[in-house]
């Protein structure tokens, strides 16, 4: 049975990966500090508590555990908040990676899948998005994602860890089977927002914009299922044991859609109303956002399962089981 460090695997998308890989045979362990994390969330798997820019704590876990590969999802990652920041998003975000990176060389531990994002693109300069295109983020969130690329390229070459760079579009669901979701505080994704709403716990949603190049005027963006995504991460987990090749890979469906079909498509599977209230635009949100996912179904023979329908139903079903997040 091969061993499996989650770091940030009490977190939403970690938690899931957790769950996928308990249930695929692998032995799991957990970092994670729970600054954002919950670790009613982590299923299946050994929580070590503690921060991964603490090397002793790391040394600590790696020396416990024959660890054989590492999935990397502890950042920060509110665009916003890193805009204001930016110390914070490259201390933790970069910090936390040359940390596990090191305790992975000091202990002979040779792959590892990272938790990138789509936000290393910047504002893109053609639709779909191809990994080749290029990378000039607008945030420092996106910023230090691009600078553990960059450092993950250097490791490779000079310690032979190999690696996989995912760059996520909007990552969205729940796993009702594990009865696990999104929680997050503050929330700032627009599927949970609308659940929000639907569920009483807000008077509208808010669209920030209605006047931009799109069918409708508002933004669209990718939307993939969360279990879809983890689902990518275990192929590239298994990809990099077999001694493919490092790189980036996007992950999303290829299919965009605009912040008012993601409202109507909440009404129908909801059957609430959810007022939606037009804003003002946020700074820095670019029109469309949609990834191409070729190479991903090529090299990892990854294909998504779920749709719009499927993400938002998933979801719906856990918060309204769980209203108050997991401390409800």
């Amino acid at each position: 049975m091969k061993t499996i460090l989650v770091a940030g695997g009490a977190g939403y998308i970690g938690s899931h990966m957790v769950a996928l890989l308990a249930e695929r045979g692998y032995r799991v362990v957990v970092a994670d500090n729970l600054c954002t994390g919950h670790w009613q969330a982590v299923k299946g798997a050994a929580l070590r508590v503690g921060d991964v820019r603490d090397a002793a704590f790391l040394d600590r876990v790696f020396g416990e555990f024959p660890i054989d590969g590492v999935i990397n999802f502890a950042a920060f990652s509110l665009v916003g908040e890193s805009v204001g920041d930016p110390l914070k998003y490259y201390g933790n975000n970069v910090g936390g990676a040359v940390s596990l990176l090191t305790a992975m060389k000091n202990h002979g531990v040779d792959k590892i899948v990272f938790s990138s994002t789509a936000a290393t693109y910047g504002e893109p300069e053609k639709q779909p998005i191809e990994e080749t295109d290029r990378t000039d983020p607008t945030n420092p969130y996106g910023a230090s994602k691009l600078a553990i690329e960059g450092l993950l390229k250097w490791c490779d070459r000079a310690y032979g860890i190999r690696y996989a760079a995912l760059r996520y579009f909007n990552a969205a669901g729940a796993n009702t089977e594990a009865d696990i979701g999104e929680d997050h505080h503050p929330e700032t994704h627009l599927i949970p927002i609308v659940l929000q709403c639907a569920l009483g716990k807000r008077d509208h949603v808010g669209i920030f914009g209605d006047d931009y190049p799109t069918a409708d005027g508002t933004c669209v963006r990718d939307y993939i299922h969360v279990r879809d995504l983890v689902s990518a991460h275990l192929l590239a987990l298994e990809y990099l044991d077999r001694g493919g090749e490092s790189g980036p890979f996007n992950l999303g469906n290829g299919n965009g859609y605009s912040v008012r079909e993601i409202v109507e498509a909440a009404r129908r599977v909801t059957g609430q109303p959810i007022p939606a209230v037009v804003e003002s635009r946020r700074a820095g949100d670019p029109s469309t956002l949609i990834a191409s996912n070729a190479k991903a179904r090529e090299v990892l023979g990854w294909v998504p399962e779920r749709g719009l329908e499927t993400i938002i139903a998933d979801a719906w079903a856990w918060h309204r089981g769980h209203p108050d997040g997991y401390g409800g």
